[in-house]
C-alpha cells in the first residue's frame, strides 16, 4: 500500500471541511496536536478545515496531565465531516468502554470520514467500524486490538491504512503522516509538501512503510545524495544500475542498503517520485500531458496514465481538474 491511494478520491466539499476532534479520557497530546497542526497549516495554504474539539465530557485530562476544558458537545454528524480520534493512554484502554459508540456509528452512517491515531483505533473497533476492515495501531497495542476485536484485520507493521471511509494510523508521528495524506487527497501534492516543509517533517512516508526500522541505519553517509541526484535526473530512464553506479556500490549491495534506509525497492521509490513530480506539474503548470509525462520520466502519456490509474485511481486530466492551482 502506498501513500498515494488507489481508488476513488475523497471529494473536497465546497464549504470548509469540518474536522471533529473527539477527545477521550487520557488522550495523548501528541496524537492530537500533530495531526491537528497539519490541518491548521493546510488551512493557511489554500486548504479549508474548520477544527472543533469535542467530547461527551466538558473537560478531559490528558495522559500528560494537561486538562482540556470548554470542549464542545458531540454535534450532529454530517457528510464530508472528518472525525479524528486521537489515541489514549494504553494502560487505561478499558476506559474506552465508556466511549461514544453510537455517535461514531451515526457519523459513519451519515457519510463522515473517520480517522484514528494510535490507540484511537480501539474506539473505532468498539463501535464496530473495523469489522472486516484492514487497520493498524501502535505496534505495542496491535496484538491486543486483534485479540479484543477478531473481526478486524490488524496489520501491526504499517504506518497507516486507508479503507476509504475509515482510516487508521500507528502512534504519534504516524498521525502526522496520515493527515498529510488526507491533505494530499483534498488539496493536492503542492499543499501537502508546503505543510510538511513548514512543520519540518517528511513529506511522503508511505502508508506501507514499517513503523520502526528492522535494522539500524548507517550513522554516517547513507544513500541520501543518490536519492537527491535521482530526483534531479527524473527525465532520464534511470535503472537500479544507474543508481548503484552513482552510489559507488555493487547493485546487490546498493539494493539491500536502499531497502534498509527507505523500506522500498529502488524502482518502487523512483516510480513514486515520478508520480509526485507528475502531480506537481499537473497542479502548477499548463504543460500538456505529453510534456508532463516526459518531464516526470514516464516518457509517454500512456505510461503516465497507467501509473496514475494504478496509484491514484485517476487520470491526468481528472487530477488537474480537481487540483489545478489558480
Amino acid at each position: 500500500m502506498t501513500s498515494i491511494q488507489r481508488g476513488q478520491r475523497w471529494q473536497v466539499p465546497l464549504r470548509p471541511r469540518r474536522v471533529l476532534v473527539v477527545l477521550l479520557p487520557d488522550v495523548h497530546l501528541q496524537d492530537m496536536a500533530g495531526p491537528v497542526q497539519v490541518l491548521y497549516e493546510a488551512s493557511g495554504l489554500g486548504g479549508a478545515y474548520e477544527i472543533t474539539y469535542c467530547s461527551e465530557l466538558p473537560r478531559v485530562r490528558s495522559a500528560q496531565g494537561l486538562v482540556l476544558t470548554d470542549l464542545a458537545p458531540l454535534p450532529t454528524p454530517r457528510r464530508d465531516d472528518l472525525v479524528l480520534v486521537p489515541g489514549t493512554l494504553s494502560t487505561k484502554l478499558d476506559r474506552l468502554v465508556q466511549l461514544p459508540r453510537r455517535w461514531l456509528r451515526e457519523a459513519h452512517e451519515a457519510g463522515a470520514q473517520l480517522a484514528s491515531v494510535c490507540s484511537g483505533a480501539f474506539a473505532l473497533a468498539r463501535a464496530g467500524l473495523l469489522d472486516g476492515r484492514r487497520c493498524t495501531t501502535h505496534w505495542r497495542n496491535a496484538a491486543e486490538l486483534a485479540r479484543r476485536y477478531p473481526a478486524a484485520k490488524v496489520d501491526p507493521d504499517v504506518l497507516y491504512v486507508d479503507e476509504g471511509q475509515v482510516l487508521t494510523s500507528a502512534g504519534i508521528s504516524a498521525g502526522i503522516d496520515l493527515c498529510l495524506y488526507l491533505v494530499r487527497q483534498d488539496y493536492g501534492e503542492h499543499v501537502a509538501a508546503e505543510v510538511a516543509q513548514r512543520m519540518v517533517v517528511a513529506n511522503h512516508r508511505t502508508g506501507g512503510q514499517l513503523q520502526y526500522a528492522q535494522r539500524p541505519l548507517p550513522k554516517h553517509g547513507g544513500l541520501g545524495a543518490t536519492r537527491e541526484w535521482a530526483i534531479s535526473e527524473l527525465q532520464r530512464p534511470l535503472t537500479v544500475r544507474h543508481l548503484a553506479r552513482h552510489a559507488g556500490l555493487p547493485v546487490r549491495s546498493f539494493t539491500r542498503q536502499f531497502r534498509d534506509e527507505v523500506e522500498l525497492s529502488p524502482m518502487r521509490w523512483l516510480t513514486l517520485q515520478r508520480v509526485r513530480e507528475a502531480l506537481r506539474l499537473l497542479e502548477a503548470t499548463d504543460l500538456d500531458v505529453y510534456d508532463v509525462a516526459v518531464r516526470s520520466g514516464f516518457g509517454t502519456p500512456a505510461t503516465l496514465r497507467l501509473h496514475l490509474a494504478r496509484e491514484l485511481g485517476s487520470t491526468p486530466t481528472a487530477y488537474r481538474r480537481a487540483h489545478r492551482r489558480q
